[in-house]
């Protein structure tokens, strides 16, 4: 749709957005209330732990979680502390937190350090979401009164561990959507330089925002899992992407209101000159987000949908609502910097940008080689890579239930803060047989290397017996993932296939196995997705394949510096095993965005001026723009270093370190010196590369004088 076609036609574009966010916004609030942030919504859904997890909550005891209460003291525990204890809980039996089993004797440590009281909560009154979290902040709460001095006490195991995690993903939303809109309200003042103007793009992505998590809602209603990652990954990802599709078509309606007096011609103009990069780029990241789909962690086929929605309704608000917003507010709303009819301004020929494609054009060659080998060398970082990093771990700060496991494990076998769950099933030849399965699968757990002890828990006759396997190293460790094979190959062979090995630490080792599947088959996929649109949207094949060339050496640069700075800066402990996929997913998808940007006016211009004259002119008077967008981006991703999660702080921190390589080096150098190495070949095989040269080729004069020059660029703007 054009918008000169009518003086209606813009106003009825605002009042069909208005209606869809009326229709879906009052879902928009409720994302949070069907968000799965339960281990399940993170892990394979095929893994034995899932199974596993499914089979003890049959039990009686299945919805039951412990809170393992900690009472250490270095120099050992003495008579006032043991005193504490049994005032601690004789207190907490009497007047039990909710849904809180009577609590069975403290568990003294063989070093007389440490001992531990073990609550078990009841999670099964499924009405009072708020259950788990209430009682385990009541037991901290009770537990830190009268504390003797020097002895220190912490609520850690299952219960501690998921309250601290339910209370971070519950500020995510907020507190991210907060830092978000302020973020990109400020980086649009600076960039158009108006009291007035910054509106119009962030009402436009606060409109595709509230759409996409009221149909975020809808999605979960219908079985797609998200989790509280997801959600804010998603306000991220709608926030940066629509600002940098509103730049690139801000950015071309104000060059087109230099040229043309009526502001609807310019509207439309820029509209269909813009529009299908916009276009392009949108669907690029849009597949390459549906890749995501095939995966078999559930969080990270959940945001495949979820996250193509997000971007879809971010691209279509920029192709439609924006233009509209355009149009009826005009050239006044840049005030005080209006671009009037006849204006000077950011071109082809003038400015820091066209400098910049003057000093490569001579040389490329040398250029490209030394730029390529100066992103190798960021590469070597990637040396620093592990996968370290765990449930335990994922912290940043101090985290009750983290601390409360350093606790146990400087006095107790370590796995006892989150024991191994094996579940025998019952099977034929009657309660003496059974009974003999059960001894032999217990006697096989204990003899695997790594078992520090096992107990018989539970048995139901239905269900049949529930064992709890302590291993001997901290259970959220690689040591401990690596028990868990051998351990489930153990009780296989003495009870049967039938026999599973469930909880945190099986839960933890089948993610890594589900996530290294995930990255060998998506990665290749997504590839070849994003090669075949950029061969449809290029009408080539050669530049495409440089292009993916440049973008993956970028994503290897980005993660190199990251690993850098994550385990020798920051002191994290490890980086989370699906890092590697989600970098690759966004900035492949994302870094080809600004490819697309570039080249696609570079080939405009090469139609008229030969691609090497094409490539300096596009440089030229696409670079602001591009460069505001990467800064957008770049900023809007770091925004969730906010939350006190380590996973979110190395996306974000990843994602824009590898947004500003693409921005400043990638497209601004690299890409521009191969195509002026490469010259029209690049189009091959479509006919621009066997274009025919022209008198005016290669012959444009370079950049006038400085004044001229400044000039130019400050009437166009950082816009």
């Amino acid at each position: 749709m054009t918008l000169a076609a009518g003086h209606r036609a813009k106003f009825a574009v605002v009042a069909v957005w208005v209606a869809l966010v009326a229709a879906f916004g009052s879902f928009a609030g409720k994302l949070t209330d069907v968000e799965e942030n339960d281990p399940v919504s993170f892990l394979p859904g095929s893994a034995e732990s899932v199974q596993a997890l499914e089979a003890v909550d049959r039990f009686p005891s299945g919805d039951r979680a412990q809170a393992v209460i900690v009472y250490h003291r270095d120099g050992g525990l003495t008579a006032a502390d043991r005193a504490a204890i049994a005032r601690d809980r004789a207190s907490l039996n009497a007047d039990p937190p909710p849904a809180t089993a009577p609590i069975p004797p403290a568990i003294p440590s063989r070093d007389g350090r440490a001992a531990l009281l073990i609550a078990s909560i009841d999670t099964s009154d499924r009405v009072d979401e708020d259950l788990l979290i209430g009682a385990t902040d009541e037991l901290r709460d009770r537990v830190a009164e009268g504390v003797p001095a020097g002895l220190v006490v912490k609520v850690s195991g299952p219960a501690g561990f998921s309250t601290d995690a339910v209370k971070v993903f519950e500020q995510i939303n907020g507190t991210l959507l907060l830092a978000t809109a302020s973020l990109v309200f400020v980086l649009l003042i600076l960039i158009y330089r108006s009291p007035i103007f910054w509106a119009i793009p962030l009402v436009t992505v606060l409109f595709a925002e509230v759409l996409s998590r009221g149909i975020g809602y809808w999605l979960a209603k219908a079985g797609v899992t998200i989790n509280g990652q997801t959600s804010g990954v998603l306000s991220v990802l709608v926030f940066g992407v629509g600002t940098d599709y509103a730049l690139l078509l801000v950015a071309r309606y104000r060059e087109e209101l230099r040229r043309h007096e009526d502001k609807h011609e310019a509207a439309a103009i820029a509209l269909r000159r813009a529009g299908p990069a916009v276009f392009a780029s949108g669907m690029t990241v849009i597949a390459a987000l549906l890749c995501l789909s095939l995966a078999e962690v559930n969080g990270t086929a959940g945001l495949g949908p979820v996250g193509a929605f997000g971007v879809a309704l971010a691209m279509l608000a920029m192709l439609t609502l924006l233009p509209a917003l355009l149009a009826i507010t005009g050239r006044r709303a840049f005030w005080p910097f209006v671009p009037h009819f006849g204006d000077a301004g950011t071109d082809e020929t003038h400015g820091l940008w066209r400098r910049l494609g003057e000093r490569i054009r001579p040389r490329p060659r040398r250029v490209w080689i030394g730029t390529t080998v100066a992103l190798l060398v960021l590469c070597l970082g990637l040396t620093q890579m592990n996968s370290d990093l765990t449930s335990g771990n994922a912290f940043r700060g101090d985290v009750e239930s983290v601390e409360g496991q350093e606790l146990i494990a400087q006095s107790f076998p370590a796995g006892a803060n989150a024991p191994t769950n094996v579940i025998v099933p019952p099977g034929g030849g009657g309660p003496a047989a059974g009974a003999a399965r059960v001894a032999a699968v217990g006697r096989a757990a204990a003899g695997v290397d790594g078992v520090a002890a096992v107990l018989p828990v539970e048995r139901d006759p239905d269900e049949g017996t529930l064992l709890h396997v302590t291993l001997e190293a901290e259970p959220y460790s690689e040591r401990a993932f690596d028990v868990i094979e051998p351990l489930r190959g153990a009780v296989k062979a003495a009870g049967g296939d039938a026999v599973l090995v469930g909880g945190p630490t099986a839960e933890e080792r089948d993610l890594r196995v589900s996530t290294a599947r995930d990255n060998r088959l998506i990665v290749p996929i997504v590839l070849v997705v994003v090669f075949l649109i950029l061969a449809a949207v290029l009408r080539a094949l050669l530049l495409p394949l440089l292009l993916m060339a440049t973008v993956i050496l970028s994503y290897a640069a980005a993660l190199g510096i990251g690993a850098f700075f994550f385990m020798e800066v920051f002191g994290f402990d490890g980086i989370d095993p699906a890092l590697p996929l989600f970098a690759f997913i966004f900035l492949v998808a994302l870094g080809v965005d600004y490819n697309i940007f570039l080249m696609a006016r570079v080939r405009e211009e090469a139609h008229a001026h030969g691609t090497r004259l094409g490539v300096v002119r596009g440089l030229a008077v696409t670079g602001a723009v591009i460069t505001s967008a990467g800064i957008v981006l770049a900023g809007t991703f770091s925004t969730l270093a906010v939350l006190p999660l380590v996973v979110l702080t190395e996306i974000g921190f990843t994602i824009a370190i590898g947004v500003l390589l693409d921005t400043f080096v990638v497209r601004s150098i690299l890409v521009p010196a191969l195509a002026l190495d490469v010259g029209d070949r690049v189009w091959w095989p479509s006919a621009l590369a066997h274009r025919a040269a022209r008198p005016d080729d290669e012959r444009e004069e370079g950049p006038e004088p400085a004044a001229a020059e400044t000039a130019g660029s400050g009437s166009g703007g950082a816009a």
